[in-house]
């Protein structure tokens, strides 16, 4: 294997990344308590996203919002991802961030698929609006200040409605410090699979700053081809660590040119599952709601391995740590990581209809339809 190690840190501001490896944010699943494993299995490398929180509950000081924000006193960079359509609310958001020391990093999602969203023309709806687009990126890097502000976004909203290399230029001249593009549309929502080719082109259409890919990274060996193939400056990695936050040690091994992966047996999951539902009980604080929280893991930890329909949908219904570790403990504990549990996880299927608001496609410079209902008054998605 070939080191990436020359060119393998990414700048984001001030901060270093290195390797250049990203945690994708994923509501319901990024929190502290899963930032913690990715980050231990790294090492502390790489850079770990919270869920997305939304602009207007962040400033209205939403219960649960102020919860998701809460980093652990050994992440940094802190890194928040914000969702927002209204310029104004961004931006008083972004100065509560920075007013406060909320964290040291602000991304930006344009790149959310789910109809709640999109049907107020917000996520990946938004790019289309350039001069929104253009209006939230100007209150966010405005507002932040020294924090670097990034931004995370799809193609488009479907083949007929692409907007990433426009999206990408006002990015630039607003004065965004780095790009993730995930390589599929919004009508794909997770089919089908991701245009890398896409992600090349955005790095030649915007060198001033770093694009980083996303999309069908499922493995350590992906993200080196990723970057090898597309020229990015670094790779952003979602569903590939559902039920595997050792990946991130695979990552770090990758661009430091070792082949050293990680092949845990059974037993070695079932440690990192009983942790990952002790740390949720201890970040909810309640066992109870912590280990119902982990039943949504339950099968992406299992995936490939030889475990029982019906004690796949026993441990799928635990609700405390004992039960669970009496589960765990019935298991062929000494099986070796399955070969087929590799491949893709998560959401993988597609979406041909995206739910816009009424005339949303009529103008791209016409915003005149926004609605502030669009202002999400809840986090994580």
């Amino acid at each position: 294997m070939t080191s990436l190690a020359p060119s393998s840190t990414l700048r984001i501001g001030p901060h270093a990344v290195q390797p250049p490896v990203v945690l994708a944010p994923m509501a319901g699943i990024t929190n502290a308590p899963f930032r913690t494993l990715c980050r231990e299995f790294s090492g502390g490398k790489g850079l770990f996203v919270s869920e997305m929180i939304t602009t207007r509950a962040l400033v209205e000081r939403n219960e649960k919002t102020m919860q998701l924000i809460h980093f652990d006193a050994t992440e940094t960079p802190r890194s928040i991802q914000l969702y927002g359509v209204d310029p104004a609310t961004v931006g008083k958001a972004v100065r509560m961030i920075v007013d406060e020391d909320l964290a040291d990093h602000i991304d930006l999602n344009f790149g959310c698929p789910v109809p709640k969203v999109t049907r107020k023309g917000g996520g990946s709806a938004l790019p289309y609006k350039r001069p929104l687009l253009r209006a939230i990126l100007n209150e966010a890097v405005t507002g932040a200040g020294d924090l670097p502000v990034t931004m995370k976004m799809r193609k488009g909203i479907d083949d007929d409605h692409i907007t990433y290399l426009d999206a990408g230029r006002i990015a630039v001249e607003e004065g965004v410090t780095a790009i993730a593009l995930h390589g599929r549309t919004a009508a794909q929502h997770y089919g089908g699979t991701a245009d890398w080719d896409a992600i090349a082109r955005l790095k030649e259409h915007v060198p001033e700053i770093p694009v980083l890919g996303n999309g069908d990274i499922w493995s350590a060996d992906d993200a080196l081809r990723m970057v090898r193939e597309t020229g990015c400056d670094g790779v952003v990695v979602g569903r590939g660590c559902l039920g595997r936050p050792w990946l991130f040690g695979d990552l770090v091994a990758a661009f430091e040119g070792r082949d050293d992966y990680a092949t845990p047996t059974l037993n070695e999951v079932a440690v990192v599952m009983r942790r990952h539902a002790e740390l949720l009980g201890e970040w909810i604080g309640d066992e109870a709601r912590g280990v119902i929280d982990f039943r949504k893991h339950v099968a992406w930890y299992l995936k490939g391995f030889s475990v029982g329909s019906q004690m796949r949908k026993k441990l799928a219904i635990t609700s405390s740590l004992a039960e669970l570790d009496a589960l765990l403990g019935e298991l062929d504990l000494d099986q070796p990581w399955p070969a087929g549990a590799d491949g893709p996880r998560g959401r993988t299927s597609g979406n041909n209809r995206v739910v816009l608001p009424d005339g949303w496609l009529k103008d791209p410079y016409d915003c005149a339809g926004v609605s502030a209902e669009a202002e999400l008054d809840t986090s994580g998605g």
